[in-house]
């Protein structure tokens, strides 16, 4: 297990990485906040691979345009505005239904059963929920694939959040008004540092969950940029034995 908090050598700056070490800083969190995709899963399994295909493919068809070209503007609505769909709703005007039945009409079966990550987050204590800027259809299909569904209380998907994608904030207050979480005793584990912001801000544990063997790598891009990202507590490439090491800590 390769477990890190962020920048562990930063000195505190008011007191907002002094708990970093400590894993026992998870002790009162009543309710964990997981991404879905490249999170719950990992990355090497390829299943977001396919999805990405999919929405390059959409974005041709719409367009009428090479694929190539579908790639720079699906890459550049989903840097503006946090997911291609909403920069094809804002500039483009589509609905979103089929966009969302398209892009996750999948292969699932590429996903193995983990019953090493069920068991370790059985072993949390309070509610669980999937938090995903995907469909509650690809969350449902992805987690029971994994043998997960069954440990998780309510799934917060994208049409949940009004189609408003994290990092946008009001997605999140969706989410704490609809789950009724209190973010002060909530930790969110996500793929992409700039979805941890809002957490962070809201009082939230934060976990950053990196592809495997790019931890080291990782730390040493944000070393190099100094304390640009407070917002990440900690960073994980093994969500399983994160999780397992969290568990324990906050029972012990």
């Amino acid at each position: 297990m390769t477990v890190a908090p962020a920048r562990p050598n930063a000195p505190s700056r008011e007191g907002r990485h002094a708990h970093v070490n400590d894993l026992r800083t998870f002790k009162g969190v009543e309710a964990w906040v997981f991404d879905l995709d490249n999170t719950l899963y990992p990355a090497h399994s390829n299943l977001f691979a396919q999805v990405d295909e999919r929405i390059r493919d959409y974005v041709a068809k719409l367009l009428d345009i090479p694929p190539e070209a579908a790639n720079k503007v699906q890459k550049d609505y989903y840097q503006r505005y946090g997911t291609t769909l909403r920069g094809l709703m804002q500039e483009r005007g589509i609905q979103p239904d089929d966009f969302l039945d398209y892009v996750h009409d999948i292969d699932h079966s590429v996903l193995a059963p983990d019953p090493e990550l069920g068991a370790a987050l059985e072993r949390l204590p309070g509610r669980k929920f999937i938090f995903t800027n995907g469909s509650r259809t690809h969350a449902e299909k992805t987690a029971a694939r994994l043998g997960v569904d069954h440990h998780f209380d309510d799934i917060f998907d994208i049409v949940s959040a009004g189609l408003l994608p994290k990092p946008n904030r009001e997605a999140y207050d969706l989410f704490v008004k609809q789950t009724g979480v209190s973010p002060a005793r909530a930790a969110m584990f996500e793929d992409l540092a700039r979805n941890l912001a809002v957490p962070h801000a809201l009082g939230m544990r934060t976990v950053l969950v990196v592809p495997q063997g790019t931890r080291e790598v990782f730390r040493e891009a944000w070393e190099l940029e100094g304390d640009a990202e407070p917002h990440v507590e900690f960073v994980t490439d093994d969500l399983t034995g994160f999780v397992t090491a969290v568990a324990g800590a906050v029972k012990a």
